[in-house]
C-alpha cells in the first residue's frame, strides 16, 4: 500500500510565488475531475508551454480590444435586456447564462439558432462540466457526476462541437488552398486548436475536453466574480450610498470593486502543487518530491503587512502597501499557470499617464457595470440561499430586481 503522501501548506504571498514559479511544482487541484484531463490547466512543461504559446494568440491586446469593444456587449445586451424588461431574476443561473454565451464566443461554439432552447440545453451541458471539473469539492455521490457529465460531453459534442469543427474547418481548408485570406478565420480557442492540430498532436477527446474547459472556466469564474462583486456592491452602497453615483458614472471604480471581490474571494480558495521532484527552497529548506503543497489564498490574499489592517474588509478604495502585488492579490496565480484568461476577465491595471479612454475593464466589469446601468439591486424580500451541493462558498439562488 503507497504511503500518504505529505502535505505542506503555504501562507505567505511570497511563499506561494515561489512555488506557483518553480518548474517541478505541477498542477494538483483538478486530479479526480476526468472533464480536466491533458487540458492547458492540467499540463506542465514542454506540452504546457507549446499549447499556451499557441492560444496565447487569443489573450493579445488587440484581440481583447476587440472582444470588449466590438464583440461583447451586443451579447451583454441581448442576455440582460429581457430580465431587466422582466423586473426581477436570478443572479446565479442569469451569470451562468451571461458568461457562458461570452466564454462560447471566445472558445469557439457557434450558436446557431440563439434561441431559448438552445441556450437552455448548452447551459446544462456546461454546468455539468463546472461540476466535474470542481468534483473533489462536491458532496453528491462521484460515480453518478461522472456519468452525468459524460453523458453531457455526448450531447456538446454532437449538438455544437461537431458543427462548430466542420465550419472552422472548411475556412482553415479555404485559407489553405487560397480561396480565403487569414483574416476570414474566427478569432477563437478552437480555431487555434484546428489549425494547429498536426504540431500539436491533438486526438479528438483532447480537443473536446480543451473547448470544455475554456467553456467552463470562462463561464464559471467570470460568473462567480460577477455574482459576488455584484453582492458587496449592493452592500457597499447601503454604507456609502454617496457613491451610487459614481458607480453608474465611473467604470474605474467598478473595476476597483471587481479587483477587490476577487482578492477576497477568489474562484478556488486554494491552489494545489505536485512536487514531481525533491525541490530546495530560496530559505534553504526541502520540499520532498511527491509532497502536495497547498496556498491557502484566503490567508495570501488577506495579509494585513500587505492588504492594510482591515484585510478581511471590501474596500474598492483599498491601498496596496507593495509594487509588485496586484489589487487582486494572488488569485489569478503566478508564474506558468497564471490564468490565461486574466485579462480578458478582469481587465488591466491603469498607468500613471495612461489613456482611459483605450483603457481595457476585463468583460467581469464590463458585464457588472451594465447590470448597474440597468438599475439592479438585490430583492429585499427574497434573500439569497448557499448552495449545499459543495463546500466551496457559492450561492444556489441570489434574486435581484431591477428599478
Amino acid at each position: 500500500m503507497s504511503a500518504t503522501p505529505a502535505i505542506l501548506t503555504i501562507t505567505d504571498l511570497d511563499e506561494a510565488k515561489e512555488i506557483y514559479r518553480h518548474k517541478d511544482m505541477a498542477q494538483a487541484l483538478y486530479d479526480e475531475g476526468e472533464i480536466m484531463n491533458d487540458v492547458l490547466v492540467n499540463l506542465h512543461g514542454d506540452a504546457h508551454r507549446s499549447r499556451r504559446r499557441l492560444e496565447n494568440r487569443l489573450f493579445r491586446r488587440d484581440t481583447l480590444e476587440h472582444y470588449e469593444h466590438d464583440r461583447f456587449p451586443p451579447i451583454i445586451a441581448a442576455t440582460l435586456d429581457p430580465h431587466a424588461a422582466a423586473g426581477h431574476s436570478e443572479l446565479v443561473t442569469l451569470s451562468h447564462q451571461l458568461m457562458m454565451n461570452l466564454a462560447a464566443f471566445n472558445a469557439g461554439i457557434d450558436r446557431l439558432t440563439g434561441t431559448a432552447e438552445e441556450t437552455h440545453r448548452l447551459y446544462g451541458q456546461m454546468m455539468k462540466f463546472i461540476e466535474g471539473a470542481t468534483i473533489a469539492h462536491s458532496t453528491r455521490d462521484k460515480a453518478v457526476v461522472n456519468a452525468e457529465v459524460a453523458a453531457a460531453m455526448g450531447q456538446f459534442q454532437t449538438e455544437f462541437l461537431d458543427p462548430a469543427i466542420a465550419r472552422r474547418q472548411a475556412l482553415i481548408d479555404a485559407v489553405a488552398n487560397g480561396s480565403a485570406t487569414g483574416d476570414s478565420l474566427p478569432k477563437d480557442v478552437l480555431t487555434v486548436l484546428l489549425g494547429n492540430a498536426d504540431n500539436l498532436h491533438l486526438p479528438a477527446d483532447i480537443i473536446q475536453r480543451e473547448i470544455a474547459f475554456y467553456l467552463l472556466a470562462g463561464a464559471h469564474t467570470s460568473a462567480t466574480a460577477f455574482t459576488r462583486s455584484l453582492d458587496n456592491i449592493f452592500r457597499w452602497i447601503v454604507d456609502h450610498p454617496e457613491d451610487e453615483v459614481r458607480l453608474r458614472t465611473d467604470r474605474l471604480f467598478v473595476q476597483q470593486c471587481v479587483h477587490e471581490t476577487v482578492r477576497l474571494n477568489p474562484s478556488s480558495p486554494v491552489a494545489q502543487r505536485w512536487a514531481r521532484a525533491t525541490v530546495t527552497r530560496r530559505d534553504g529548506s526541502v520540499i520532498d518530491e511527491g509532497t502536495k503543497v497547498i496556498i491557502d489564498l484566503m490567508s495570501v490574499n488577506r495579509d494585513p503587512a500587505i492588504f492594510g489592517a482591515d484585510p478581511a474588509v471590501f474596500n474598492p478604495y483599498r491601498s496596496i502597501e507593495r509594487d509588485d502585488v496586484g489589487p487582486f492579490g494572488l488569485s489569478f496565480g503566478h508564474g506558468m499557470h497564471a490564468c490565461i484568461g486574466q485579462e480578458l476577465a478582469a481587465g488591466v491595471l491603469l498607468g500613471e499617464g495612461d489613456d482611459l479612454n483605450a483603457h481595457l475593464f476585463g468583460l467581469a466589469t464590463i458585464a457588472v457595470q451594465a447590470m448597474i446601468d440597468r438599475g439592479a439591486r438585490h430583492d429585499p424580500d427574497d434573500l439569497p440561499v448557499m448552495d449545499t451541493n459543495t463546500s466551496r462558498p457559492y450561492w444556489s439562488s441570489y434574486p435581484v430586481i431591477f428599478r
